[in-house]
């Protein structure tokens, strides 16, 4: 079995199908069927392409196939890991959980999007908090008032 390792992505996946698969014929159906497609048919498809995947990727590697190595593009893959910017974003994510609660989705938005900005190298401090207001406030009017997804205002909520 030396060079098939890539059989532990087949089994992966084949549970991964079997889980999607399991969990869409125990669907409660019930509430939301409209039609003759009901909301078990997307989950099934997936399931049962997850299965395929399984079985083709399986039957590559048996028969010697291996999947080609990562190139790297135009990073150096020689290079150490910048492990600031990863744990950055990282802080940035987690404080933008917190805070969304409490002070809403455009400050926390706002903070995330000019977080990420700052962790990924951007500096024009004048530029970046702005543009990431603007694209907070617009993505809550654009999900909360076009899509109808809810998204908690916060203290702007009166505003908005």
């Amino acid at each position: 079995m030396r060079g098939r390792s890539e059989l532990g992505v087949c089994v992966l996946l084949l549970a991964i199908g079997v889980l999607v698969l399991v969990d869409a014929l125990r669907m409660d159906t019930d509430f939301a069927q409209r039609g003759p497609v009901g909301p078990e048919a997307a989950p099934t498809v997936v399931g049962i392409a997850l299965l395929v995947v399984a079985a083709l990727l399986a039957v590559d590697v048996l028969r010697g196939g291996r999947g080609e190595a990562e190139g790297g593009g135009d990073v150096d893959l020689d290079a150490p890991s910048e492990w600031r910017t990863v744990l950055l974003l990282a802080g940035v994510f987690l404080v933008t959980a917190f805070l969304i609660s409490p002070f809403g989705f455009p400050v926390a938005g706002a903070l995330l999007f000019w977080g990420a900005a700052f962790a990924l190298g951007s500096r024009a401090y004048t530029r970046d908090p702005l543009i990431a207001a603007v694209l907070s406030v617009a993505t809550y009017a654009v999900f909360d008032n076009l899509l109808g997804v809810p998204l908690p205002g916060g203290p702007l909520m009166e505003v908005l």
